[in-house]
């Protein structure tokens, strides 16, 4: 499965409709609460019943990932930040040890080939501190391979389209 998580609305060519768009700021998505019942009282299933129990699974099943967020102070939006913590049940509770670092069991998640197109008006800082985060998340959210590209609002569009197509070559 080819995914697009967004932030904000993207439209791609019609030449693209093997690839599912989530727009995450049309959905109701609350906070997670860290009651930890994704994992003790319904274990891989968010106790919060609102949308994002719709979008983790996509998240799991997808092989190819885009993800789109604003950069703010060198991290996700909040909406984007919301669903990845909301994420947590396609995670157990058990920890095991990858490249000398401790990071959850997987449960049932695709390995992924992820892209992170952070957009905004962006000081190299935020940049360095963007592309650090990602390189943490990577290990906890079984990115075989990723990268970032940063993009300025104006170019969103195109520069997502530009990496659809670079899927479609594959």
């Amino acid at each position: 499965m080819k995914l697009i998580l967004s932030d904000k609305p993207i439209i791609l060519p019609e030449t693209c409709s093997d690839v599912k768009i989530v727009d995450l700021s049309r959905l109701h998505i609350r906070p997670c609460i860290g009651c930890f019942g994704c994992w003790t009282k319904t274990p891989g299933k968010c106790v919060i019943r609102d949308d994002a129990v719709h979008v983790y699974p996509l998240i799991a099943r997808s092989r190819r990932i885009i993800y789109v967020s604003r950069v703010r102070y060198g991290s996700y939006d909040t909406v984007m930040k919301t669903m990845l913590e909301r994420a947590i049940p396609i995670q157990q509770a058990f920890i095991h040890l990858v490249q000398g670092e401790t990071h959850h069991v997987q449960r049932h998640v695709n390995a992924k080939e992820a892209i992170m197109i952070g957009y905004g008006d962006l000081t190299m800082e935020e940049k360095q501190t963007f592309r650090q985060l990602i390189g943490r998340n990577a290990k906890n959210m079984n990115f075989e391979r990723w990268r970032v590209r940063f993009a300025i609002p104006e170019e969103l569009e195109q520069v997502v389209s530009e990496e659809v197509a670079a899927w479609e070559r594959y």
